[in-house]
């Protein structure tokens, strides 16, 4: 038995130096674009993403050690909210030199409601770990993880981590990859013990065990344990197979001597990762840095560099991708702290980018200087004057670039594809606890909006009310605590009201006359009105009838726009009054008296008088509905939609999961996600969109005039 140390710690990049009195810079040297690796850590919540980063770092040199969640002090959650609540809510970024190659780790959270920090990451990756817990296997955020990646044809690598824990468990992660990920999933190490007997790896290519005895990341190289070594024999052989028909030369050649060298077997698995045929499973433990070394090796040999993308796609169709194209970049994340500056992260497709040039944005047809640029490693910034094609850095201050933006040449211009973010499933109305905050409020939430674009505010003037969409309650605490925090503005969350609508039932006809006589000259105006009920969707028309000029052609815009604003107030409810069609086809006038007021107070009282005999009634708003849920839980949600006056549209297989369709009211969908996720441990998820109006039942019409005559006795 030899020793095999781990590789030498490269210090000059540690922010983490002994002597830190020397003021040293931290330098990180330029890749060329064949270097580099762009690889992003998906998967459930509480996997262990952060801390396999973590011990990536500390393998790499650039901590001198391994942080903690618990502590606060990890490289990768640093800002103040992720401290707080020991959860990943930003996306970090971490650039380091291993084994002669650039790895860029974009470490994302695993919290559903923060999945847009999933979606930004993705697209300027060339590869993807998902992480899986070993006590755990496959989760819903896997499922759903794993089929964001699937778009992007990224090549994948199966990590399952914390393999120290008592009930890890590698096989039955193994089974719920290959049922529920794809049977392309195969591991090409296999743990040696579980729990706290696990201490190493076994590499199936090399025939070799890593026996691990300390976190510095140093194993001994030794045999495989004899009660592996027949599993071992046994996936060598189905890898060698598999590995010859994913290569035609290599096939040749197994077929002529019946096996293959273990460089021309890895060569094999590795074009078979970058095609999507093959997944590696490898078992890890990051606290206890077990495996992560080889996980590293993975990652370098079978990880393609951006090189392997010749070109990609843009509004003006594809462009070369390389260092010596012209320089395009795509701004795929914004940050904002105190102690950090303002951030704008970017991925640099061709040419480079470079300090001290003015780049053009395409996508808002304005331009950028470019005054400082870093590199990132977690917290810690380090300077640079170019970000090269390939590589992935930030640059400080931009006067216009914002998320999913481009930066190009003026002479060469192109617009990346945007970004798709999730549709947002939660809603709530916010108010300022104090009237003097409104206008920050709004000015604060905007730029919280530029770091996130997976939420959405906007002040409907109809409910009077400011309306906040985002991913989920946790999602809406942190956007407001940022608000208060960043922006000094306190604001409440209140329920927000439901558009109704109003409308007739019957055909009706009434007089509207307006007639009030004063000291000086009088008011009058009449006119008379028929009202018919439009199709759902039908809005208002507006239809003149008079014969014989019972009322000028002067008056009739005023009594036109009288029925308009009586409109806007109902005569039910106080809802906006639709799809109806109102004649005026009979009136009078008089020659001194009558004003374009008079008839407008006209058209108003003749639409009241007409739209109370029309049979009128009360609309409400009817959402679309798609429900993903394991079918363990598919009777509770169907139970639970029902009691919501939902109506079941049907189901339908997706994936590992089912699909219900239903129409459900709007006012029965307040905080319907957060009542989801708790009904099915958070394994289902939904989206909404507004379907059509729908008559409310009575008892609601009831309760509802009820409400607004309570407001308005409150109110005098």
């Amino acid at each position: 038995m030899f020793r095999t140390s781990a590789r030498k710690p490269c210090f000059v990049c540690s922010p983490y130096r002994e002597n830190k009195s020397t003021k040293e810079e931290i330098v990180l040297n330029k890749y060329g674009i064949d270097g580099i690796r762009n690889v992003v850590l998906v998967g459930h919540q509480s996997s262990g993403k952060t801390m396999l980063g973590e011990a990536m770092l500390f393998n790499a040199g650039v901590v001198s050690r391994i942080g903690s969640i618990e502590d606060g002090n990890t490289m990768l959650d640093s800002t103040p909210d992720e401290i707080e609540r020991k959860i990943s809510i930003t996306a970090g970024l971490a650039g380091f030199e291993y084994d002669g190659h650039k790895l860029n780790i974009l470490d994302t959270p695993g919290y559903e409601d923060f999945v847009g920090e999933v979606f930004s990451c993705i697209p300027v990756t060339e590869g993807a770990v998902m992480v899986l817990n070993a006590d755990s296997g496959v989760e819903v955020g896997t499922e759903k993880t794993w089929r964001y990646l699937k778009p992007f044809g990224l090549p994948r690598i199966v990590c399952v981590n914390k393999m120290d824990k008592e009930h890890a468990d590698f096989d039955k992660c193994l089974a719920d990859s290959q049922k529920f990920l794809g049977n392309e999933v195969m591991p090409l190490l296999l743990p040696i013990g579980h729990g706290e007997t696990f201490k190493g790896v076994v590499d199936i290519i090399k025939k070799k065990a890593y026996m691990y005895s300390g976190k510095d990341a140093s194993f001994a190289e030794e045999d495989v344990p004899g009660d592996l070594a027949g599993t071992v024999d046994g996936w060598h052989r189905k890898l060698m197979d598999f590995a010859a028909e994913a290569d035609d030369s290599l096939l040749e050649k197994f077929l002529e001597g019946g096996k293959l060298s273990d460089g021309e077997l890895a060569q094999g698995l590795a074009a078979g990762c970058r095609a999507g045929t093959f997944v590696p499973m490898v078992p890890v433990s990051a606290t206890e840095n077990i495996g992560v070394r080889q996980l590293m090796d993975l990652i370098v040999t079978f990880i393609p560099s951006p090189e392997s993308r010749t070109e990609i796609g843009s509004a003006d169709g594809p462009i070369k991708i390389g260092a010596g194209e012209k320089t395009a970049a795509f701004v795929f994340k914004a940050m904002s702290e105190k102690h950090i500056g303002d951030l704008t992260f970017m991925r640099t497709f061709s040419g480079e980018v470079r300090v001290g040039e003015d780049l053009f944005n395409s996508s808002l047809d304005s331009s950028d200087r470019i005054g400082q640029l870093y590199f990132i490693q977690g917290k810690n910034r380090i300077e640079t004057d170019a970000i090269p094609a390939g590589d992935i850095g930030a640059a400080v201050k931009l006067k216009s670039a914002r998320i999913n933006n481009t930066l190009c040449t003026r002479s060469s211009q192109v617009v990346f594809p945007a970004i798709e973010y999730p549709q947002p499933s939660l809603h709530t109305a916010i108010e300022a606890r104090s009237k003097s905050d409104v206008d920050k409020m709004g000015t604060g939430l905007n730029r919280l909006n530029e770091e996130d674009p997976t939420f959405t505010v906007k002040a409907d003037p109809e409910l009077r009310q400011t309306l906040l969409s985002g991913q989920g309650e946790l999602h809406f605490e942190v956007i407001l605590g940022r608000l208060k925090r960043k922006h000094g503005v306190e604001v409440d969350m209140i329920q927000p009201k439901i558009p109704y609508r109003e409308t007739i039932t019957a055909t009706a006809e009434a007089q509207g006359k307006h007639k009030k006589q004063t000291g000086g000259r009088g008011q009058y105006g009449d006119v008379w009105l028929r009202l018919e009920s439009l199709p759902r969707g039908g809005g208002f028309e507006f239809a003149n009838a008079i014969v014989g000029g019972v009322v000028p052609s002067k008056y009739i815009p005023a009594v036109e726009k009288g029925v308009a604003e009586k409109m806007k107030q109902g005569v039910i409810a106080g809802y906006r009054f639709v799809d109806v069609k109102v004649t005026l086809y009979d009136g009078s006038f008089h020659t001194v008296d009558s004003s374009d007021q008079a008839f407008k107070m006209a058209g108003s009282k003749g639409f009241s008088a007409a739209a109370e005999k029309a049979k009128p009634v009360i609309l409400e708003p009817i959402m679309e509905i798609e429900v993903l849920v394991p079918e363990e839980y598919m009777g509770d949600v169907m139970g639970d939609l029902s009691m919501r006056r939902g109506k079941i549209q049907g189901t339908e297989q997706d994936g590992s999961l089912q699909k219900i369709k239903a129409q459900v009211p709007q006012a029965e969908l307040y905080r319907y996600s957060t009542s989801l996720r708790s009904m099915t441990q958070g394994k289902a998820s939904h989206r909404r969109e507004f379907s059509h109006y729908e008559l409310v039942p009575r008892d609601v019409t009831q309760k509802l005039i009820a409400e607004v005559k309570a407001a308005k006795e409150a109110d005098k």
